[in-house]
């Protein structure tokens, strides 16, 4: 159980972290480093297992990943051109299509150009797999992690319930997207009602962006409102334009009238993740919950999430990569030269 040792130390650390709070990236890393290092410990016991449990385990760590990858870029592929033909074909809308095409790519480069013979050839083959392979670890650790945080229920009265704003179509109506998070900050609040709590304030946070008759916090506000809200259980967050924004001028409107404020947040489900770092660095005193989202929105939305997060933390993730490539170069012109 040695070879185990490992993955129980990262799974300990990743409790603890995720105890002292629960918004981290680095509660991703940690559970990502826990799988891979418990999936070491399964390789390490192979030569000890009967047959076919051998066998199974092998193809349990090989091929179950290489032909989920594969699969994975098929399906990335269906997605985006689904996400063209719905929404249109803008920057954003096209990463699933990008993210597929990509993975199919380097899937075929690797099948086709190596063992030709260039040992050149060869190294920058292995340092593009390397690249790729640090990126598709930390999405997948992203990608896990935001799922179990999607999971989290919060517990007891609240005094906020935050709903960020999205954009506003037609200038002054709300969209289907931004209309899901403000259902599920409205079953909050009546779900407290309901248990005999304190009502909530519903705190609709979003400025008046270009193109846009109202604030968005306004049309938001007069949506909860038609929808059987009290009036005097809505209140307006309407100068914030970014997500950095909503969190820190919201914190500051409960701050003044609850300096002992306790809140949820909503925003959709592939936002929350990230909503909650956000939230976390913005000193927010709450968790961050998720409404539903169309399914094929949901990848493009999600890997343009994850993109947002890499960038977040940019000087790391970089310096990463930078050393990956400097090592792989070095060992190119080491075999070239020998």
């Amino acid at each position: 159980m040695i070879a185990f040792g490992p993955a129980a130390l990262f799974f300990l650390l990743f409790c603890v972290s995720a105890r002292a709070d629960r918004r981290r990236f680095q509660n991703a890393v940690l559970l990502g480093l826990t799988l891979i290092c418990a999936s070491v410990g399964v390789l390490f016991l192979l030569p000890g297992l009967p047959s076919p449990l051998n066998t199974i385990a092998m193809l349990l760590v090989f091929l179950v990943p290489s032909l989920g990858t594969l699969a994975l870029g098929v399906f990335l592929i269906g997605n985006g051109l689904t996400m063209v033909r719905k929404e249109g074909s803008s920057p954003a809308n096209l990463l699933s299509l990008a993210a597929g095409v990509g993975i199919l790519a380097l899937i075929a480069l690797v099948v086709t150009v190596t063992d030709r013979g260039s040992h050149l050839v060869d190294s920058l083959v292995v340092g593009l797999v390397l690249l790729a392979g640090y990126v598709a670890f930390l999405f997948v650790c992203f990608l896990a992690y935001a799922y179990l945080y999607g999971r989290i229920t919060v517990r007891g009265n609240v005094d906020y319930v935050v709903v960020l704003g999205s954009g506003l179509t037609g200038g002054e109506h709300v969209p289907p997207l931004l209309a899901s998070r403000l259902e599920k900050g409205r079953r909050i609040h009546a779900a407290q009602l309901a248990r005999g709590g304190p009502a909530p304030l519903l705190l609709a946070s979003g400025g008046q962006g270009p193109g846009e008759r109202v604030a968005e916090a306004r049309a938001m506000a007069d949506w909860l409102i038609a929808r059987g809200v009290a009036r005097e259980h809505v209140r307006l967050e309407d100068r914030s334009r970014t997500t950095d924004e909503n969190l820190r001028f919201s914190r500051e409107l409960m701050r003044e009238e609850n300096p002992g404020y306790r809140c949820v947040v909503v925003t959709n489900n592939f936002h929350a993740f990230r909503a909650a770092m956000t939230a976390r660095r913005a000193g927010v005193n709450g968790q961050v919950l998720g409404s539903p989202t169309a399914a094929y929105f949901w990848p493009s939305a999600t890997i343009r999430e994850f993109v947002a997060v890499f960038w977040e933390h940019r000087v790391v993730n970089l310096s990463i990569c930078a050393t990956i490539a400097a090592v792989v170069a070095v060992v190119a012109v080491v075999t070239v030269t020998t």
